[in-house]
């Protein structure tokens, strides 16, 4: 079992910046790797970014890829996700997810086996 708590989410202006964070716990050792995706209201859960645990390799989705980096810190068991230049369109709650079960870098859902409860992020123009 893995369990993840998000936080760092918030209300910000156009061209503004945050600094999203989700702590892990648990059964660490079976993450292979850490992803963030996002919903806007009415919409699909979209993949925004994911890195892989040990080997710190990272992909990004085509419409945060310049603005937002991922990274992790091994020794607090985060990952982060540095959101800049943000845009009303990057309105959504933000989950972080854990994939335990070997895909490497996915960009889908239905990869990931564990779960955060999300953090809003809010981009006002």
């Amino acid at each position: 079992q893995v369990q993840l708590v998000e936080s760092g989410g918030g209300l910000v202006q156009a061209g503004g910046s945050l600094r999203l964070s989700c702590a892990a716990s648990g059964s660490i050792f079976s993450i292979n790797t850490m992803g963030w995706f996002r919903q806007a209201p009415g919409k699909e859960r979209e993949f925004v970014a994911a890195i892989n645990w040990s080997g710190g390799s990272t992909y990004y989705g085509h419409s945060v890829k310049g603005r937002f980096t991922v990274s992790r810190d091994n020794a607090k068991n985060t990952v982060y996700l540095q959101v800049n230049s943000l845009k009303p369109e990057d309105t959504a709650v933000y989950y972080c997810a854990a994939d335990t079960l070997g895909h490497s870098g996915s960009y889908y859902v239905t990869e990931y086996d564990y779960w955060g409860q999300g953090t809003q992020v809010t981009v006002s123009s």
